[in-house]
């Protein structure tokens, strides 16, 4: 087997769970650390030895090439695959064989488009290679393994099982949305339709005695299909906790603040803040570990935590917005309370003197 030259990425979710920012972006074009998500995972599979990147689009897809364009700034080559049906993980990545351009028996890097992870990647392939495994999936070790299915392994490090969600789970070893395929197994998958890696492809190569490998690394890792996740996710880029991650230069200490964007010097910003390109922060405002997307307003006396406020949304004079999402254009009127998991969806305006809103009300 030869080194990787390729990867796909798996961009086509419609981000349900984080509407209503995914209503006019794609999940994996949210900026996270002040650049689109996209961008850390390609510099990702680029460091790992990648030259070729191919994007399974399904959502909006056009948004994809206007963002990143060729490739070219980001060091590697693009080619788009759109899906026009849902096809599922496996499905979508059997829809891009025919541009992959690698050998029957080349390694094929597979993301999930919505896992940041600082993870060994290089690691991860040179596994892969060395050991001639048909597929490596990189795990995670987690505290609660009930929410996921988890993936025991023999001493050898070969996967035995997928696990679907248990009460009482076997291990807390579970997948972590990073693969590594040897090239002809992309084109066994069947076409047509739809297609889950995690409960028919993999479960199937353990029955028919295939190599499945585990790559068992405990790094940073976190899957961002959620807003709270989304924030701490952008939150620890700019933290410098997320290891490969893209740092903005722009960074200081705990907070992004980017271009064309004011800050007034009696605000107090920090916990891993980013203050998109020309957003604005009033005085004696706080904004603590969260993330304004270009052009939004944060007045005089308010209070941002824990919670994303999209583009050009308006955070009124003395109101609080904690762990909510303020859509695109959405306003906040003075004196207003935002919290505890509310959306506010774009251009909504909450104009009532001190209205409590939380999710649920």
């Amino acid at each position: 087997m030869s080194a990787t030259a390729e990867a796909v990425l798996l961009v086509g979710g419609q981000g349900t769970r984080l509407r209503p920012l995914t209503l006019t972006t794609p999940k994996p074009l949210l900026p996270v650390g002040g650049v689109p998500f996209l961008v850390h995972q390609v510099a990702k599979v680029r460091d790992a030895g990648v030259r070729h990147v191919v994007l399974a689009t399904s959502y909006q897809p056009g948004i994809f090439v206007d963002v990143l364009g060729d490739g070219s700034r980001l060091g590697v080559r693009i080619t788009y695959v759109e899906d026009t049906v849902p096809l599922g993980t496996g499905g979508a990545i059997r829809n891009v064989a025919d541009v992959l351009e690698s050998g029957p028996d080349d390694a094929v890097v597979v993301l999930n488009g919505d896992v940041l992870s600082g993870h060994d990647l290089a690691g991860q392939v040179r596994d892969h290679l060395a050991h001639e495994a048909d597929v490596t999936l990189h795990l995670v070790e987690v505290d609660d393994a009930r929410a996921f299915g988890c993936v025991p392994t023999d001493a050898d490090g070969r996967v035995t099982a997928f696990l679907e969600k248990m009460p009482d789970p076997v291990t807390r070893w579970v997948n972590a949305g990073a693969y590594v395929f040897r090239r002809r197994l992309v084109d066994e998958i069947p076409t047509g339709r739809p297609v889950s890696v995690e409960r028919e492809t993999f479960p199937g190569l353990l029955e028919t005695g295939a190599l499945v490998r585990a790559w068992q690394e405990t790094a940073y890792w976190r899957d961002l299909g959620t807003p709270a996740t989304y924030v701490r996710g952008s939150c620890d880029v700019v933290l410098g906790l997320v290891p490969g991650a893209v740092q903005d230069a722009s960074v200081r200490g705990e907070v992004l603040v980017q271009a064309a964007a004011t800050v007034h010097p009696s605000a107090t910003l920090g916990g891993g803040t980013t203050v998109g390109p020309g957003a604005s922060v009033g005085a004696r405002a706080v904004v603590e570990g969260s993330v304004l997307h270009a052009g939004a307003v944060v007045e005089e006396d308010a209070q941002v935590r824990d919670s994303v406020v999209a583009d050009s949304a308006h955070i009124g004079a003395g109101s609080t917005v904690f762990d909510a999402v303020v859509g695109s254009g959405a306003v906040v009127g003075p004196g207003n309370e935002l919290r505890s998991g509310a959306r506010l969806w774009p251009g909504v305006e909450l104009a009532a003197t001190s209205l409590r809103f939380s999710a649920g009300d």
